[in-house]
């Protein structure tokens, strides 16, 4: 059983409800029926009558709850929710049915607020600005979170290399140029996404050009101090660097540039030093190497918003959303 179809299962074991505001596009119908026939979540779609009739043609959605926001009886209760969350930047009632009205993420957020629903996904049509601000906004952070990052679960055909082909990728899709902290962060927090979804430990690399001091610059510096920092913070973890990524995924390259590491050679996350090389070395590995990539997931929101490459597949959207239903599992 491959890594994603363990995924569906674990969904359907405890299953939960999944907004999908892009009805504006027939991929999300063609995720939306897959989801459906195989039974991994519950699903809400957001949108008006002509709309959801315009972009499901020939597909069984039966079983979806269909929410237009301009008759949908809960719609007064999320407005005035929304007024509650944003009073203190000036929102006023107006401001919030507009929205709420015509910005189909922030329903949904609205949705998972106030408990009628787990997670949303989207992104197929929108940037990854568009999706993350009304969460960050509405749903907010996790307690005790220090920085919301985004990761690539990414799955790569008959390799031999992490887990049997299967990584986790960070920061691939928000944080431009973390700092030293910030990037600690995000390996802590990828290598509980890891867990969570994989259910195996979690070895993780800190990637550079550099191997254990090969090579001088600031941009190692940084690297260096995140893996100080990551240790420090939490010391049970398996976590090493600064690698290159030859290093940090093949054993005999691991063993030759990091000697005596418990990383180098078998890591299965790797975190890149910025969002340049994170989004260059996600979609070269999908597109040269085949690869499944899953993704932009996040990490550090309270309750699981998930971005999508505006590039993905039905298929991708199906296999998020069964991930998103197993980060709500957790939650």
């Amino acid at each position: 059983m491959g890594f994603i179809d363990e995924i569906k299962s674990r969904a359907k074991q405890n299953k939960k409800t999944i907004v999908l505001p892009e009805s504006m596009d027939r991929r999300t119908f063609e995720a939306a029926a897959e989801v459906l026939a195989e039974d991994i979540a519950n699903l809400v779609i957001i949108g008006t009558p002509e709309e959801i009739e315009k972009n499901s043609e020939g597909l069984d959605i039966s079983k979806a709850v269909i929410v237009n926001p301009a008759t949908y009886e809960k719609t007064p209760e999320y407005i005035d929710l929304l007024v509650e969350l944003r009073k203190s930047k000036g929102m006023t009632k107006e401001e919030a049915t507009s929205l709420l009205m015509n910005e189909y993420m922030f329903y949904a957020c609205v949705m998972v607020k106030a408990g009628d629903a787990d997670g949303v996904v989207s992104g197929a049509c929108h940037s990854t600005a568009n999706t993350l601000k009304p969460a960050l906004q509405i749903v907010k952070t996790k307690p005790g979170t220090k920085i919301v990052s985004a990761f690539f679960l990414m799955e790569v055909p008959d390799c031999e290399f992490g887990e049997k082909g299967t990584f986790v990728f960070g920061d691939c899709g928000l944080n431009q140029n973390p700092n030293p902290e910030e990037l600690a962060a995000i390996a802590v927090s990828s290598a509980e996404s890891f867990k969570l979804l994989v259910g195996k430990e979690p070895k993780v690399a800190m990637l550079s050009h550099s191997s254990k001091g090969s090579a001088k610059h600031a941009d190692i510096d940084k690297v260096t101090e995140a893996t100080r920092i990551a240790k420090e913070t939490a010391p049970q973890l398996n976590l090493d660097g600064e690698l290159q990524a030859d290093a940090a995924i093949v054993p005999s390259v691991g063993e030759s540039k990091a000697p005596g590491s418990s990383v180098a050679g078998s890591a299965n996350v790797l975190i890149f030093p910025d969002l340049d090389a994170g989004n260059i070395g996600y979609k070269l590995v999908q597109r040269l190497a085949k690869a499944e990539a899953y993704g932009p997931m996040t990490q550090g929101i309270a309750k699981p918003v998930n971005d999508l490459s505006r590039g993905c597949s039905s298929k991708d959207i199906v296999g998020v959303i069964a991930i998103t239903a197993v980060q709500a599992q957790n939650n």
